[in-house]
């Protein structure tokens, strides 16, 4: 069974700066296209970034220059880096992985206040 557990989601004051993990078990990360979203209250979820299997990226443009995706296969953990965080970027952000029809964690809250 897949499982993608997020962590590191909390309070921070804006322009502060946040590591999300994304630990898998039931998979090995390696085979697939893995990616975070997010969704604040009222909006439809979004993506936030997409990395590949040979580590190509993807950056939505309202994170692009401040949000940073990596994976460790040897870890079997994704990561998201965000850095200069402002309220806007408030929201439940969802770990994701394109093995079989998609498979999602249960997210993790950040909320950017002072």
């Amino acid at each position: 069974q897949v499982q993608l557990v997020e962590s590191g989601g909390g309070l921070v004051q804006p322009g502060g700066s946040m590591r999300l993990s994304c630990a898998a078990s039931g998979i090995f990360i390696g085979f697939y296209d893995m990616g975070w979203y997010r969704q604040a209250p009222g909006k439809q979820r979004e993506v936030v970034a997409t990395i590949t299997t040979d580590s190509s990226t993807h950056t939505a443009d309202s994170v692009k220059g401040r949000f940073t995706i990596s994976r460790d296969n040897a870890k079997n953990t994704v990561y998201l880096q965000m850095n200069s965080l402002k309220p806007e970027d408030t929201a439940v952000y969802y770990c994701y992985s394109d093995r079989g029809g998609g498979a999602w964690g249960k997210g993790t809250q950040v909320t950017v206040s002072s």
